[in-house]
């Protein structure tokens, strides 16, 4: 073959360094275009960002060039700095130091943008840790937990 060609999808989830709720309703829509645009600046492919009050949920198409990891870094500092520039949250934004990326297939990215459009009625039953926990433990990730808050 003499090209490479992929379609790396991957659900990623952070919050807000010490999970602070400062997404609201009214303001929400304006940060994840805000994250949608660092990413795409950053030449990777936004699908879906949303989230809830102290969290975000993104589907990215990441470069093959690109890491996770390196991808994360571009995102989660360009978006943190625009938003801080633009003065929407009336607080500073700090993002937690980690993140969680999860490997999407195309048969399922379909089920994976509903549940990112559905976070605000999804958090009514369920808090992040709850949700957050749940992911780790459906993907079968090791964890201790007296670090996975910190």
């Amino acid at each position: 073959m003499a090209s490479t060609l992929t379609n790396l999808l991957y659900h990623c989830i952070w919050s807000t360094k010490d999970r602070l709720p400062l997404f609201t309703e009214s303001i929400e829509t304006d940060v994840w275009k805000i994250i949608g645009g660092v990413a795409t600046r950053n030449d990777i492919t936004v699908i879906q960002v949303g989230g809830f009050d102290d969290h975000i949920h993104a589907l990215f198409r990441i470069p093959k060039t690109m890491t996770v990891s390196e991808a994360m870094k571009r995102v989660k500092g360009g978006s943190s700095k625009q938003i801080n520039k633009e003065g929407l949250l009336g607080a500073k934004l700090q993002w937690q130091d980690g993140y969680a990326a999860f490997t999407v297939s195309k048969s399922n990215q379909q089920a994976v943008l509903s549940y990112i459009h559905g976070q605000r009625k999804h958090h009514q039953r369920m808090t992040f840790k709850e949700e957050f926990i749940q992911f780790i433990e459906r993907h079968e990730i090791e964890y201790d937990s007296k670090y996975l808050w910190t």
